[in-house]
């Protein structure tokens, strides 16, 4: 690439400048937050697991008040640097970038979130058949420059798309049809619904794994699927208003799911949280759920 200037002139405005970030600014307030958003980083995974594939990543750092800006640029060098490793999970990239853009700023504390969709295959109940879905993978490190500190907190989390059935309907035609003691469910409406499971993994505590939390969400949901032959639907349908779920059933059975895998496992001060978004069928709004608790209070209750 052929440039305007030589090197040695670059070079030699660089010693002789000034670094803007690094002044004064006009009013001396700390910031809690600030980074980049809106970047795709590629990652690339060890013994062909997933090959390399796309994150959607948020960076941010605190500034203290005597700096007037980051040095962005050292944290598109620090994803840059890791392009061409391999990494066992994406548990580990994290902690590497968060590690790196640490190393680079001025900065006590930072958080590193990436977001992206990995291939899910899952048989079909009747038919056998292979279908080929996707989940959505989270994990967010919070690193703290203190080392005295434990290690950076680590959370991980996926997310399935699911079929839910209203209760409510369904209990009132039974009795509006008198049809409480047949063995075919009332009508009733349902909807997509989505529901996204975190949990604390720490390098302290033994890692969860994505398959794991994957289990979990199986355990608690009816789970959607792309290809569904007839048979397939049917059992799911029956399913689903056999077992009709609020979202408020599909949090509370999701930290149950949580409580009988890891209760025996994790720390009981683990962090679990569970999201859960309806798509109704019959309003103009959508229903939504969240539940920020910790392994103990699950295991408490169960």
């Amino acid at each position: 690439m052929n440039t305007f200037f030589s090197q040695d002139e670059h070079r030699r405005v660089l010693d002789t400048s000034i670094d803007v970030p690094k002044e004064k600014p006009s009013f001396p307030l700390p910031l809690d937050q600030v980074g980049i958003s809106g970047k795709t980083v590629w990652v690339l995974f060890k013994n062909g697991q997933w090959g390399r594939l796309p994150f959607a990543a948020e960076i941010l750092i605190n500034l203290p008040g005597d700096i007037r800006g980051i040095h962005m640029s050292r944290i598109e060098q620090a994803i840059s640097d890791l392009h061409n490793e391999e990494f066992d999970d994406l548990r580990e990239y994290v902690l590497r970038l968060g590690n790196k853009v640490m190393e680079g700023q001025r900065a006590s504390t930072g958080t590193i979130s990436l977001q992206g969709q990995v291939p899910l295959l899952q048989q079909t109940p009747v038919s056998d058949k292979l279908s080929i879905d996707t989940v959505e993978i989270s994990v967010q490190g919070d690193f703290h420059d203190d080392k005295n500190l434990a290690s950076p907190r680590i959370m991980m989390g996926v997310a399935l798309c699911h079929l839910t059935a209203c209760p409510c309907t369904l209990a009132y035609n039974e009795v509006l049809f008198n049809h409480q003691d047949s063995s075919c469910p009332a009508a009733t409406h349902s909807q997509r619904t989505k529901t996204a499971l975190t949990i604390e993994s720490n390098s302290t505590s033994p890692a969860v794994t994505f398959d794991e939390l994957i289990d979990c969400l199986s355990g608690a949901l009816h789970v959607s699927r792309d290809l569904l032959k007839r048979p397939d639907e049917a059992e799911l349908i029956l399913k689903a208003h056999r077992q009709p779920q609020f979202v408020e059933d599909v949090v509370r059975e999701t930290a149950r799911e949580v409580g009988r895998r890891f209760g025996g496992r994790l720390q009981a001060s683990t962090r679990v949280l569970i999201r859960s978004l309806s798509l109704e069928s019959i309003h103009i709004h959508d229903v939504t759920c969240r539940l920020d608790t910790s392994l103990k209070e699950i295991l408490n209750i169960l």
